[in-house]
């Protein structure tokens, strides 16, 4: 089976899709993620590198990427809080009108912020990856993810 035109994404209120669902002018997607820029390979001095994210991304009904919200709360050598990221991840989502939490299902999109790449990105015929966060997507299509 070939990657659908919408992916499903199943909300789970206790995990790493806790943050989905539906708002006034469509679905939205948001994250507290770690990430390297793409490339990097970690050696030492990874803690330079690796920067912790508050992200929220939003699509129209019928799931087409619209826009989004990226902010870097910091690398992990200067301390970067994930209490600081999800306050400010909180403020993204009070900005949303209208918003419900529940299953998505969105089309694919890659948008890059401070050489990050941000999406959910086809990997091969039967699989898509969000990125940065590293939910895989696959048979049966159903909302659930592998990390």
């Amino acid at each position: 089976m070939s990657v659908p035109a919408t992916i499903p994404i199943a909300h789970d209120p206790d995990h790493r899709t806790a943050t989905i669902g539906r708002y006034a002018d469509g679905q939205f997607l948001a994250t507290v993620t770690y990430a390297f820029p793409e490339g990097y390979r970690p050696d030492d001095g990874w803690e330079q590198h690796k920067r912790l994210y508050a992200v929220l991304h939003t699509f129209d009904a019928a799931g087409r990427y619209r826009d989004s919200e990226i902010w870097c709360a910091g690398t992990w050598a200067g301390g970067a809080e994930l209490a600081e990221a999800h306050a400010h991840l909180d403020k993204l989502l009070a900005g949303v009108p209208g918003r419900t939490l529940g299953d998505i299902a969105v089309r694919p999109f890659r948008r890059a912020v401070d050489g990050v790449v941000f999406g959910l990105i086809v990997e091969d015929d039967d699989w898509v990856e969000l990125y940065p966060d590293r939910l895989g997507f696959g048979e049966p299509w159903d909302g659930s993810y592998d990390t």
